[in-house]
């Protein structure tokens, strides 16, 4: 009798793929470290640290009234640059359509006495 074997699994199920557990026997180990007995690997991280320098307030909020105005600025700059553009836009579909007049020329009103 011939051993049954399951349909290869399609793209869509996925393979499973079986992983040996760590403490099998594979011949392959981790390299040992050679380290001096008696002291640790690390001597710590104190001589890295540094202290805290002081916290300057008034610097700190001047740059943020800085970087506020800055973005202000910015975003008046967008909506004035997007009023031009839909401005120059609306001109152009007028005298693209073949119309006359397109820009409005700003007269004053005559008085009449």
């Amino acid at each position: 009798m011939a051993s049954e074997r399951s349909p290869p699994p399609t793209e869509d199920e996925g393979r499973v793929v079986r992983f040996r557990p760590r403490g099998a026997s594979s011949g392959w180990r981790w390299p040992k470290r050679n380290l001096p007995l008696g002291r640790p690997p690390e001597d710590g991280l104190s001589k890295f640290e540094q202290s805290e320098p002081e916290d300057d307030y008034r610097h700190r909020m001047t740059i943020n009234a800085l970087g506020l105005l800055v973005t202000i600025l910015l975003v008046i700059a967008g909506v004035w640059m997007a009023d031009k553009v839909a401005e120059m836009r609306k001109n152009q579909d007028c005298v693209l359509s073949g119309r006359r007049n397109c820009t409005p020329i700003d007269v004053p009103p005559v008085q009449r006495y």
